[in-house]
């Protein structure tokens, strides 16, 4: 079957193993041939052509609900569920998404971009079909990587409890987008190295037989020593959880993934099948990759694996800038080390890893154990860089708000990718985090507008001792390493005239400022430029001194405008001119007492405000 013909996974049902394995085999090709001229997710999705496959195969989407974690290993499925012709439009405006899309099929019954949240939601469609009497099946796709994050173990621990019917399939790869870090990964490792699992079927045999799901299973299975294993059975992470586990199963072996697929499908409650998989198969480049390289790549060459987007000489991306910049200051300083949830490659943090092995911390897909984990070494006298991408701070706020910036800790974030990140969408765009952190008291937030300004803000940072956050955006710009680092005035912004006589006033940050300058200097327009680096706090001095023109002031920003920069300084002169009066608990955090007291403390109870009042009458 061509693939260009597939536009329902019911057309799969009837075919063969061998024009299942045929399948598979085109898929794959297709998916190296195609990602290689957009980009996307490649060694992911190579991964799990197999599995989808079956899935699809055993299982009746739509009425089924089949939900993938994070959602950037759906290629397969969304071939099978007729997007193969757009997917010439991955990624780009308007067209196929790279993760499952609501609005774009009703076969994504979900939709996520985020790791971890898979099981939750699964519970979700479970309860409410039971609670409605449907009848669908519940299937959630969840790799190893994604399986660390704290939300996959909340949610295991509450299927263990509600005993709800769903099918939780385990892809285990070894890989989330690098290597794996931390406990759950070195007890799945155990089990991966166990003698049982390494192929003695005696036991395996004995043991299934003594339950219901083993004897089905035994029966089933073309190779036992490739699914079963009782160690896992009798005394393994799931079990623990209270859930039932086959497998492992060949992630590649079609014939036996319909089989325990349609076993599991069988069974009443919660059930977990553990499914071996090789991440990039199929493209020698991806197979070996053990760093993340060929995670998510742009267009490049399939016969030597090169990249066809090249940097210019003279060029470093904003992360290998920070990276650089972070390596010099650790090389002066033994007490700076780097921690990063599960993203060093993204981050560029390997080659601080190679240098200093034992003040490098990957902790996983865990931003809020980033944070405080971070928070604890600082009060312990280190000084940590967390790196950490804008989209997914967003979940570790919280830590921000309560260890970090509460207790006033001297913890120094890297806020990567923030501000438009381009073809990954909604789910990872970093708009947010100015709204988000600039309500925090304590907090330092900035952003460079070149390299230079770049490696003196992070030297001003970790010299601060404060909660400081630097955001830089996703891209590549002029790089020149500083011969000495410069102390940066906190809250200081930077002012540039153009021309003689301004018509204008800009106010702008990161990269920005010098477009609009030299936008300026080639259309002859004379304008005030303000770099304002620094969002909190801001530079009430140069505030002022632009309030007392009579010029017209445009915030020219790329992010989220409630709570944004602009917000800060429509704030500040209000205080100044009293447009509007506004009665609120100020900028720090608010010690225990009864609320009564708290009140009249923060000046918001009512006589506060009547006192207002009448004093501005």
């Amino acid at each position: 079957m061509r693939i260009y013909d597939i536009e329902s996974p019911k057309q799969i049902k009837n075919m063969s193993i061998p024009q299942l394995v045929e399948l598979s085999n085109d898929i794959r090709s297709f998916l190296i041939s195609s990602i290689s001229k957009t980009g996307g997710h490649l060694s992911s999705n190579l991964g799990v052509v197999e599995l989808s496959i079956a899935m699809h195969y055993v299982f009746d989407a739509p009425n089924d609900k089949l939900i993938f974690d994070v959602g950037h290993q759906c290629y397969t499925h969304k071939i099978l569920t007729g997007r193969s012709r757009q997917f010439t439009t991955l990624r780009k405006k308007d067209g196929l998404s790279g993760y499952q899309k609501r609005s774009e099929s009703i076969y994504d019954c979900w939709e996520a971009g985020h790791s971890s949240t898979s099981l939750s939601a699964a519970l979700g469609y479970a309860i409410a079909r039971d609670i409605k009497k449907e009848n669908y099946e519940v299937v959630a796709l969840i790799g190893d990587g994604a399986l660390s994050g704290g939300m996959a173990m909340e949610a295991l621990n509450d299927i263990g409890s509600k005993q709800k019917k769903m099918i939780i399939i385990f892809n285990d790869n070894n890989m989330s987008i690098s290597r794996n870090h931390g406990g759950i990964e070195q007890r799945i490792t155990s089990v991966r190295s166990s003698q049982i699992y390494r192929g003695i079927k005696h036991d395996i045999k004995s043991n299934l037989q003594t339950n219901k799901v083993g004897t089905s299973i035994l029966n089933a299975m073309t190779s036992v020593r490739d699914i079963v294993k009782h160690d896992i059975i009798n005394a393994g992470l799931f079990q623990d959880f209270n859930l039932d586990y086959i497998g492992p199963v060949d992630g590649h072996n079609i014939s036996d993934l319909i089989k325990v697929l349609n076993t599991a499908k069988e069974h009443d409650g919660p059930i977990v099948v553990h499914v071996l998989t090789k991440k990039g198969k199929g493209y020698p480049y991806a197979e070996k990759d053990k760093v993340g390289k060929w995670h998510g790549v742009s267009p490049f060459d399939i016969e030597t694996g090169r990249s066809l987007m090249k940097l210019p000489n003279d060029e470093l991306t904003w992360s290998e800038i920070i990276s650089r910049t972070l390596m010099d200051l650790a090389r002066k300083d033994k007490n700076i080390v780097a921690i990063t949830p599960a993203m060093a490659q993204g981050s560029k943090l390997l080659d601080f890893e190679k240098t200093y092995p034992n003040r490098f911390f990957d902790c996983g897909i865990a931003e809020q154990h980033a944070i405080t984990m971070a928070c604890g070494m600082a009060a312990g006298g280190l000084k940590p860089f967390v790196s950490v991408y804008s989209s997914f701070l967003q979940r570790a706020y919280d830590q921000i708000n309560h260890d970090m910036a509460r207790m006033d800790l001297p913890v120094v974030v890297g806020i990567d990718r923030a501000g438009l990140v381009g073809d990954d969408g909604d789910t990872h765009q970093g708009v947010f985090d100015i709204s988000m952190l600039r309500s925090i008291p304590n907090l330092i937030l900035s952003q460079p507008h070149d390299a230079k300004e770049a490696q003196n803000l992070l030297y001003t940072a970790f010299v601060s001792q404060k909660p400081f956050c630097i955001r830089y955006p996703r891209g590549n710009v002029h790089y020149d390493k500083v011969d000495q680092y410069e102390l940066i005035p906190i809250g200081s912004w930077t002012r540039y005239d153009v021309g003689d006589k301004p018509i204008c006033i800009v106010i702008s940050y990161g990269y920005d400022v010098d477009n609009v300058i030299h936008k300026a200097k080639e259309n002859s327009i004379s304008m005030i430029v303000i770099n304002a680096r620094f969002f909190k706090p801001i530079d009430t001095i140069m505030i002022n001194e632009l309030c007392s023109y009579d010029l017209p002031i445009y915030v020219y920003e790329t992010d989220c405008k409630i709570g944004s920069l602009s917000s800060a300084i429509l704030e500040y002169i209000n205080t100044q001119k009293h447009i509007l009066n506004t009665i609120g608990i100020e900028d720090h955090f608010v010690n225990h007492g009864s609320i009564r007291t708290l009140r009249i403390q923060e000046h918001i109870d009512t006589q506060s405000l009547f006192k207002e009042i009448i004093e501005n009458d």
